[in-house]
C-alpha cells in the first residue's frame, strides 16, 4: 500500500472492534463453506476459486494497518477497560490472520481440482484416478 494509513484516535476503539470482529466472523463462515468443497473440489470453478485467493490475499494487507493501530492505542495511557478491549482484539486479529491463511491455503489447494481441471482430463486419466481411490 503506499498511502499512509489515517490512524485512529482511541475513541474510534468500538468502531475498530467492531470492523475485526465482523471480518472475523464473515471468514469464520466462508471457511465452513468451503469445507464440503474439500471432498468434492470439482463443484468450483476456476473463476471462483481465483477470486477467493485474490480476495483473501488482498485482505491480508489490512491485517498490519490493523496490528499497528492496536500497537498504537497500546502505547497511550488507556483506562481498564479500554486496555482490555484493545488486548480482546489483538486476539481477535490473530484468530482473524489464522483463518484468512487456512483459506487462502484451502483455495490453493482446491484450484487442483475444480471443474474445469477435471473436464480437462482424459477418460484414461479420471479412470485411474478413480480406481486409485478404490480400497482392496
Amino acid at each position: 500500500m503506499s498511502k499512509t494509513p489515517n490512524w485512529q484516535p482511541v475513541s474510534q476503539l468500538p468502531l475498530i472492534a467492531q470492523m475485526i470482529d465482523g471480518e472475523l466472523t464473515d471468514t469464520q463462515s466462508q471457511y465452513q463453506n468451503l469445507q464440503p468443497a474439500v471432498a468434492r473440489p470439482h463443484v468450483l470453478d476456476d473463476y471462483t476459486v481465483r477470486r477467493l485467493i485474490k480476495v483473501f490475499g488482498e485482505r491480508q494487507e489490512f491485517f498490519g494497518i490493523y496490528a499497528e493501530q492496536l500497537s498504537r492505542w497500546k502505547a497511550l495511557n488507556l483506562n481498564g477497560k479500554q486496555k482490555q478491549e484493545v488486548e480482546r482484539i489483538e486476539k481477535q486479529l490473530e484468530k482473524l490472520i489464522e483463518v484468512n491463511v487456512q483459506i487462502v491455503t484451502l483455495a490453493n489447494q482446491l484450484q487442483q481440482g475444480t471443474i474445469e481441471k477435471v473436464l480437462g482430463k482424459s477418460d484414461l486419466e479420471l479412470g485411474l484416478e478413480a480406481l486409485g481411490k478404490i480400497k482392496f
